[in-house]
């Protein structure tokens, strides 16, 4: 194999492991929603506290699509997400979604397992909205 294309392989496979680094770092979050519904966005009803950094993300919506399927059957009871009740694992992303014909980028929380049920301080940023 020619130094050229040794370079070239070696480039392209670094770059290749190195990918999942720029994914969004997954986090521990203790999601909320007031129960207002928005008409248009962004909707600041729900948010989404991050654990780890403190840092509140409101108008934030949550998918829990990517849940195993234990996950989902906690997830189908009433207010378990929107009350705070529960700490998922997950990160946030941003999705682009048309409201009456205007695109919006809006903060998604991708959760991908329930970790715990969320302590009281962890879910007091529920009741500040």
């Amino acid at each position: 194999m020619s130094g050229l294309r040794l370079a070239v392989l070696i480039v392209a496979t670094s770059s290749i492991c190195t990918l999942p680094a720029f994914a969004a770092a997954e986090s521990s979050y203790v999601y909320c929603d007031n129960g207002l519904r928005c008409f248009k966005a962004p909707c600041p009803s729900n948010s989404a506290l991050d654990l780890a950094t403190g840092t509140i993300t409101k108008g934030v919506s949550i998918d829990t699509s990517g849940l195993p399927q234990a996950d989902e059957a906690i997830t189908a009871q009433p207010d378990v997400l929107y009350s705070g009740k529960i700490v998922v694992r997950g990160s946030i992303e941003h999705r682009i979604q048309t409201f009456t014909g205007k695109e919006y980028s809006l903060p998604w929380l991708v959760a991908t397992r329930i970790v715990r049920t969320a302590k009281d301080g962890e879910r007091k940023h529920c009741s500040s909205h």
